[in-house]
């Protein structure tokens, strides 16, 4: 090293040196009053939007797939909860619909059996004898009135028999058309509604069934299971919590002399006690409210009392975990 001297202001020279072999003696010293160099970027920590998957319906846990730590894939099986009263009204719902089928099939046939209208044909086919033995009768006498050899009476009775027995087989052949005639439409419509109510009931019951088994959502690492196979687990409280790594950020603080330098989108490197080198994220969330420095927060010093808080997307979730004090710097 060159002998380059400093000079203070009474006129006293110091070899360079020597002030660095000095102030390398007092590092030390500093550490033990308690100063400590400026902040290196903004301390901050990681944080996770956990997801708690529950059942819809109380019941107690039968399956169990999963364990604590365990990574799984979105659709993947977690549990499943006792399903008896749901199947039941499955089973219920299915009698209902067959029940209402029965009926609109019922009001859309005709009113009378097939057995029914067989009686009433046969009763037809008696009527049109009659009606062609007395059309017969009435072509045989009016020749005869006309030559005189019968009377207008017989004429008269022969055309009587004739139109009464016309009208039976016309009151016949309308019976005949009632009897195969389905219900009236109001009804029919009313039962078709009725089955479509039928339906709808059965789809809920089967859904409600399916959600006895659930599914992960998203994938992600299981974090804890808070019911265990054998215990009833109350509705809408969860039975595991599942971290997907997309739900992993880091958050910190910043000055607001820092704001105008983040942006969303904005990229940051992250540093922490044993992490890989490299790290690094985007800003997802600035807050529009200034608010007092938490009591609790990972900071070398307290520098300042007002300050925002900022939210940034680690592109290695994996390689983070939640609690973890880290340490963010912006890009240049």
């Amino acid at each position: 090293m060159p002998d380059i001297s400093v000079i203070d202001r009474e006129g006293h020279r110091f070899p360079y040196r020597a002030l660095a072999c000095g102030l390398a003696l007092a590092a030390p010293l500093f550490t033990l009053l308690g100063c400590k160099p400026a902040q290196r970027g903004h301390q901050g920590w990681v944080e996770g939007d956990f997801m708690f998957i529950g059942p819809e319906d109380s019941g107690r846990v039968t399956e169990l797939a999963v364990s604590e730590g365990r990574q799984v894939k979105a659709g993947d099986f977690l549990f499943a909860v006792d399903s008896a009263v749901q199947t039941a009204e499955v089973e219920a719902a299915k009698a209902a619909l067959d029940q209402a089928k029965a009926r609109l099939a019922r009001i859309e046939a005709a009113q009378q059996r097939p057995e029914e209208i067989a009686v009433l044909e046969a009763s037809r086919n008696q009527a049109q004898a009659a009606l062609e033995f007395t059309t017969s009768e009435i072509a045989r006498v009016r020749p005869l009135v006309e030559k005189g050899v019968s009377t207008r009476q017989q004429l008269d009775q022969a055309q009587a028999n004739y139109d009464r027995d016309r009208a039976v087989l016309d009151y016949i052949n309308r019976q005949i058309e009632v009897a195969r005639l389905s219900g009236r439409r109001e009804d029919i419509d009313a039962a078709r509604y009725a089955v479509e109510g039928a339906q709808a009931s059965l789809a809920n019951a089967q859904a409600r069934a399916a959600r006895t088994r659930v599914m992960a959502q998203a994938g992600g690492r299981i974090e804890e299971i808070y019911y265990r196979q054998g215990e009833v687990a109350p509705q809408g409280r969860p039975v595991v919590s599942l971290l997907p790594p997309e739900n992993v950020k880091v958050r910190f603080f910043a000055p607001q002399d820092v704001l105008p330098r983040i942006a969303i989108n904005g990229a940051v490197s992250i540093t922490c006690d044993g992490c890989e080198a490299g790290l690094t994220g985007r800003v997802s969330f600035i807050a529009q409210q200034a608010e007092f420095t938490p009591p609790v927060i990972y900071s070398l010093e307290e520098r300042h009392k007002l300050v925002y808080k900022i939210e940034a997307r680690p592109d290695q979730p994996g390689r983070l975990r939640v609690g973890q004090p880290v340490t963010v710097e912006l890009a240049p």
